[in-house]
């Protein structure tokens, strides 16, 4: 072997000898077999200090062999697929494994930061709150940053993640949640019904308790049984067995939440592989059969490396056959803590004592002990020496008063158990006590939710299998599944029985939450304080609030506040439950939405014409649409922009516009409607003609923009900016479903139906007469400034023609079906090749319509109202509509609002900012004296100087003064002029020639 394995048993377990693993830890080799996890590796290797605790640092080792995990956290791997804060208890071992501790400085071994112990009077419950208070200028520049480089645990990776996740789902009758011996039972008894089963284990093998406690099953030992029922429930073609995923959730109408560690378990994820999944199940019903979670007994040095769950000792000697120590101790309260016992020997491994907190101890256990030659002390651990080298010394307070020691290299706790009730607690159901076992089971379980076996307080293996077993057949019934479930499996129960011992008094510092190094002490303090509410408990001391959830500390926590303020522990209560119920990585519930893939990608009907002409794309929400065309030689976006504004306004371009919103509005009552949800009329809209309008909120604020043509005399022809597409379309469907259902009028989003596309400059009417059918009237007569209707291409094809502009310039939009979008661009260079056309992005366009003072998205903000945007004349006062009354609230009329206003450099060389703010001449940048903000900007090739629009405080009627642009986020403050907003063709007679 290529590691020294002392710790590791020479036969037994099921791990795979035959395969043996390198690994590495904090720098070091050593080696372990497939079939291990991370701690059982390092348990065989005797590793025993594995990591640190959060605020005092110190030194702790591996304290279960599960998911309740608080102490070994590592970090895994390196460079881009670091992930910190990974759970070595359920980490699979693979060759080459690299995993390093965390929360220590310089090295595990030797923690500078282990000082904070000596400020443990000073870090006590709630000491963020009572410290770094004075002096208060030390905050920011000392406090602050000292607690953020001392807070957290583990290191990110600080670079995108290479790996990719997904996303899945899936439907059945019933899930069952874990594998162990209720599990099996209730798949095997479900899917005999004829039920579509989900089998989902957050192990790697299945089996549950049974891997490590093993037992007899229809006469059969539990590793025969399992391997029987795997096989039959593998025959049938309803079951999925997912291994390595966890059910971390339960949402609304059966839906539950799982993820899949898909390729955790390798270096690297194969090629177009996944390394973790995340699945949404739909299922009708639900068992959990989560089993439980033994819980430690809270004394003084109860954290000291080598203390370990006595159920977690068994698993790393019977399934890992890796033993934590050759010498050791048992600390219990409860019978089936002495199994671990039987185990130890069973082994070889040599038992120190056996303190037991009960007053009897079973004839049975004596006789064993008297075997196995060790002493049975009645009494209690009170303290533990030791560090971070291991158990040396146990202290005893024995029943009567008399103190004794122990020597041995481990200590195994057993506290009793607590069923798994997190998912059945998840839609704010509360657990219930049970005495008997000193526990709280499943009380109101989500709807169509049951628990089964240790989850449900039933310790017994019997218990176990037949609760899981009539659990299964229920829930295949509840379905509508009406199979025979066959036999039940049989088996002896245990006896159980447990005496609550949840705290000992001793010098030293007793831990509740080892991970957050919540103390009995603090527990104190917090009901001293007032905070004995649970909820304020938890959030005063941080108890529960650390990546294991408090699995194995909420309950030992409540049992303390429940001693201190002489309640009962169903009195004191518990906190809310909330998923997950183990982390699960951000990755896996993005899945392939993230970089490139973060949202859908919507191309327009002219992108592969554009990326071959080697166009800049920008994104538009969801669209890729065309910046600029750059051209060789041009030396900057700004060269190209330049050019294309040129050519537009002295020949001729076109735009892809198909992103614009298109909706088609029919019926007898279409004018009407559109009377109430635009502030200008619309019903008197002649047929053939297009009309630009505004809409309203509720609250007077302007909504969106565009146009709306009349193509007969029920049908209208909608545009809405890109931006407000999706939302405009639900904002008019209900109007017309809620606010007006009267009135007869359908909407039909038509969007992605039609390729549009915005011709413009002196020489549009010669480029449309090439593709246009001769027979079409195109001047100014025959098709007049805003005008619309549907003309024939040269071809045949029909289209719908606009005349619309936004470019100050004579201009139409056409649109054809989708389908011959790709064509037409191409057919408009080859007719326009002639007249000098040029295609020309959303700079170009946004430079025109700045040019030319049209608003847009930066000016429809979301606060502005139409008079702000000098738009105020367009509401009708012969009609009500959206946003009428409230548009009229003193507020929003007050004479000093920012109202849109033309904006330009007193130096014709100085660069305008978007988002300068505007300050009067001679007075001091500040908000006091702040009277608006600049919008848009670009730089005009018309007027050669960088011009913008901005919302100034009354600026209409400051135009030609001269105020300041302060821009502090640049550093820039320079004189500006307001100015009309329309620097081009004020007349606009351009565009209508």
């Amino acid at each position: 072997m290529r590691g020294s394995q002392a710790n590791r048993l020479a036969t037994g377990g099921l791990i795979d000898r035959s395969e043996e693993l390198s690994f590495r830890f904090d720098g070091k080799t050593f080696s372990g077999f497939k079939g291990d996890t991370l701690a059982s590796a390092l348990v065989a290797n005797g590793v025993k200090l594995v990591g640190r605790s959060f605020k005092y640092h110190r030194p702790r080792g591996i304290l279960t062999a599960g998911s309740e995990e608080p102490n070994a956290l590592v970090e895994l791997r390196g460079g881009a697929r670091r992930e910190p804060n990974t759970k070595a208890t359920t980490a699979e071992l693979y060759e080459g494994l690299e995993a390093t501790s965390q929360n220590r400085w310089p090295s595990l071994k030797f923690d500078l930061m282990s000082i904070n112990q000596l400020f443990a009077p000073i870090f006590v419950a709630g000491f963020y709150y009572k410290t770094f208070m004075w002096p208060a200028k030390f905050w920011e520049a000392i406090y602050e940053p000292a607690i953020r480089r001392a807070a957290g645990l583990g290191r990110a990776a600080g670079v995108s993640d290479p790996d990719h996740y997904d996303k899945a789902w899936a439907h059945c009758d019933v899930v069952i949640a874990g594998s162990g011996p209720a599990g099996l039972a209730a798949a095997l008894a479900a899917a005999r019904c004829g039920a579509r089963v989900i089998l989902c284990e957050e192990d790697f093998v299945l089996g549950g308790r049974l891997l490590a406690d093993g037992g007899t099953i229809d006469g059969l030992p539990a590793a025969e049984w399992i391997a029987r029922t795997l096989g039959e429930l593998a025959a049938m073609p309803d079951v999925r067995i997912m291994t390595r995923t966890t059910l971390f959730g339960v949402y609304d109408g059966g839906t539950y939440g799982a993820t899949e560690r898909v390729n955790d378990h390798v270096p690297v994820p194969p090629e177009h592989q996944v390394r973790q999944r995340l699945w949404r199940i739909v299922a009708k019903r639900c068992v959990v059969a989560a089993g439980s979670i033994e819980r430690p007994i809270v004394f003084a040095g109860n954290d000291t490396p080598g203390v370990m769950i006595a159920s977690a000792m068994r698993s790393y000697i019977n399934r890992y056959a890796a033993t934590p120590g050759r010498r050791i101790a048992l600390f219990t309260n409860n019978e089936d803590g002495w199994r671990t016992v039987e185990t130890a020997l069973a082994a070889g491994l040599q038992v120190a004592a056996v303190i037991d907190a009960r007053p009897e101890i079973s004839p049975t256990h004596r006789s064993l002990a008297s075997k196995g030659g060790f002493p049975v002390l009645n009494g209690s651990v009170s303290g533990v020496d030791g560090g971070k080298h291991g158990v040396r010394k146990i202290s005893v307070s024995l029943t009567g008063g008399a103190r004794a020691e122990v020597e041995a290299e481990g200590l195994a706790i057993s506290g009793g158990w607590n069923p798994a009730v997190g998912l059945t607690s998840y839609h704010r159901g509360r657990p219930k006590w049970r005495d008997d076992i000193a526990a709280f089971v499943p009380g109101d379980a989500p709807p169509g939710m049951v628990a089964a076996g240790a989850a449900n307080g039933a310790f017994g293996l019997g218990a176990c299998l037949r609760e899981g077993f009539e659990a299964g057949a229920a829930a295949a019934r509840d379905a509508g599944r009406s199979g025979n479930a066959g036999s039940m499996p049989v088996a002896d129960d245990e006896a159980f029985s447990v005496t609550p011992l949840w705290h000992v008094a001793g010098k030293g510092k007793a831990f509740v939450d080892q991970q957050h190094d919540v103390t009995a002490s603090d527990v104190e303090l917090a009901q001293r304080e007032g905070f004995h509410s649970v909820e304020h408990l938890k959030r005063y001391t941080t108890l529960g609030m650390a990546t294991d959830q408090g699995k194995t500390s909420n309950v030992a926590g409540l049992a303390i506040m429940a001693a201190v303020t002489g309640k009962s522990i169903p009195e004191t209560g518990t906190t809310i439950y909330r998923p997950p119920y183990v982390p699960v990585a951000i990755g896996a519930f993005a899945g392939h939405h993230r970089d490139e893939n973060f949202h859908a990608t919507r191309l327009t009907p002219s992108h592969h014409w554009a990326a071959e002409q080697g166009a800049v794309f920008v994104d538009t929400g969801l669209w890729k649409r065309a910046q600029w065309y750059p051209r060789a030689g041009e030396k900057d976006w700004l060269e190209s922009v330049t050019r294309e504004v040129k050519a537009v306004r002295g020949g001729v371009g076109f735009c892809d516009v198909s992103t614009l919103g298109k909706i088609d509005v029919h019926g007898p009552d279409a004018g009407a409607f559109l009377d109430r949800v635009y502030i200008n009329s619309f019903s008197s809209l002649a047929v053939g003609k297009a009309r630009y309008g505004l809409m309203l909120r509720e609250d007077g604020i302007v909504y969106d923009d565009g146009t709306t043509s009349r193509l007969a005399e029920d049908h209208y022809f909608l545009t809405t900016t890109t931006a407000k597409a999706g939302l405009v379309m639900q904002h008019l469907e209900f109007c017309r479903q809620v606010l007006f259902p009267e009135l007869d009028v359908q909407l039909t989003s038509v969007s992605d139906q039609w390729a549009q596309f915005s011709i413009a400059g002196p020489k549009t009417r010669d480029l449309l007469k090439a593709i246009v059918d001769p027979v079409e009237d195109l001047s100014n007569e025959g098709f007049p400034f805003m005008g619309a209707r549907e003309v024939k291409l040269r071809g045949g094809i029909k289209a719908r023609l606009f005349r619309i502009s936004f470019s100050g310039e004579m201009a139409f939009e056409i649109s054809v079906p989708a389908r011959y979008g790709d064509a037409l661009v191409r057919n408009l260079m080859i007719a326009g090749k002639p007249f000098g056309v040029t295609p020309y992005g959303t700079e170009a366009l946004g430079v025109m319509r700045i040019e030319k003072g049209h608003v847009a998205g930066p000016e429809l903000n979301g606060t502005t109202t139409a008079a702000d945007l000098g738009l105020g004349k367009m509401m009708s006062t012969k009609k009500d509509f959206i946003g009428r009354v409230m548009a009229g609230r003193e507020a929003l009329i007050a004479a000093n609002r920012q109202v849109v206003v033309g904006i330009k450099p007193t130096d014709k060389a100085r660069r305008l900012r978007s988002g300068a703010h505007i300050i009067p001449k001679g007075e001091t940048p500040g908000p006091d004296n702040d009277q608006g903000y600049v919008t848009s900007v670009c730089f005009s090739p018309v007027l050669d100087q960088w011009i913008g629009l901005g919302l100034v405080e009354r600026g209409r009627e400051r135009i030609g003064e001269i105020v300041r642009a302060h821009d502090p986020l640049r550093g820039e403050d320079y004189d500006v002029e307001l100015c009309n907003s329309v620097f081009y063709d004020p007349d606009g007679g351009r565009q209508r020639d």
